[in-house]
């Protein structure tokens, strides 16, 4: 039930800011005396939104009927 609740959760902000960016470390480039930092930026669609809501709500009601 926990798990249900919170794909509900997750699928409703995913939808709600329609999809998500967040952003991870890259490899580091070094050229001689200077260091640069880059990042990689990943999108979340909000396709995943909507399979984690559905998900959830399958989950909550499948767990309900065997109460």
């Amino acid at each position: 039930m926990i798990t249900a609740v919170l794909l509900i959760g997750l699928g409703i902000v995913v939808l709600a800011y329609s999809g998500i960016t967040y952003k991870t470390r890259g490899k580091p480039v070094e050229i001689g005396a200077l260091h640069i930092e880059t990042t990689k930026s990943h999108f979340i669609p909000p396709v995943v939104g909507a399979v984690a809501l559905v998900g959830g709500i399958l989950l909550l009601v499948v767990d309900t009927r065997k109460a």
